[in-house]
């Protein structure tokens, strides 16, 4: 750990994009910029799954408001390329990925010691404190295993998706796969190859992560949401629309949801 944590430059790591370029406050212009991103999606997620949240659980707008923090720490972070930026962007991510965790991950892939989602929520509580005192030790690892997690909720992804009839989620799967393929190429690009992209005169991949993991949580967060409906709130009919337009399949995908039954839940 460095020193003085909170000093600029004060993280090992420094992305491609040129420091200083277009602002002399603000370290990596474009990959600050584009955080925007999740300041804009996490609220609208929130507002679009309102009525979800009143009949599944509120703590699923917890997950859209760690969402927007991860964007408000990321812009710090690239701001000042600090220790402490850094270390608050991977804690933010470790912390939404354990509460999406928590609320979605499906019971038929519980272990066998689980017996229910409270007990489940607990050991990824447990799981989340001991991690974050790791990242202490060294955030850049933490990086690596954060981006090796996408890998257990694709396998576990897979498995539902072999259950399922319904064309629009499965193609709705699909294109969560192809964006995540999207976007963790920009990241190991910009991370591994930034002596070529200097050379092509082109380091802003990482900014491109940034837009594409943004859409690429809303996709895969509702399919996840949509199997979890299944089990959880079975007196509600569960629709995937898209916004801004609810009639094509372009945009934001959330999850639009009917009571089937004379039940009223009010938040």
């Amino acid at each position: 750990m460095p020193p003085n944590i909170f000093a600029r430059h004060s993280s090992e790591v420094d992305w491609c994009e040129a420091n200083y370029l277009h602002s002399e406050y603000v370290a990596e212009y474009y990959n600050t910029v584009s955080n925007i991103s999740f300041l804009f999606v996490g609220p609208l997620m929130m507002y679009l799954l309102h009525p979800y949240a009143c009949r599944r659980s509120l703590m699923v707008h917890g997950v859209w408001i760690l969402f927007t923090v991860i964007g408000l720490f990321s812009i710090y972070y690239h701001m000042t390329l600090s220790f402490f930026g850094q270390l608050l962007d991977e804690i933010s991510i470790l912390w939404v990925i354990c509460l999406g965790y928590s609320l979605w991950f499906p019971q038929t892939h519980f272990p066998r010691f689980i017996t229910s989602r409270g007990q489940f929520g607990v050991v990824v509580l447990i799981t989340a404190v001991v991690s974050t005192l790791m990242s202490f030790v060294k955030p850049t690892i933490n990086a690596y295993v954060l981006n090796s997690i996408t890998f257990h909720i694709l396998y576990v992804l897979v498995n539902e998706i072999r259950k399922c009839t319904d064309k629009d989620i499965i193609n709705l799967a699909f294109t969560s796969f192809y964006l995540w393929l999207l976007a963790i190429s920009c990241w190991l690009s910009d991370r591994f190859f930034c002596n070529f992209w200097e050379r092509i005169n082109f380091c802003y991949l990482h900014s491109f992560w940034h837009i594409f993991i943004c859409v690429t949580v809303c996709h895969i967060n509702t399919v996840f949401a949509y199997f979890d409906a299944q089990y959880e709130i079975p007196e509600c009919t569960v629709q995937v629309q898209y916004w801004p337009l609810k009639s094509t399949r372009f945009g934001l995908p959330y999850l639009a949801i009917t009571a089937r039954k004379d039940v009223k839940k009010h938040c």
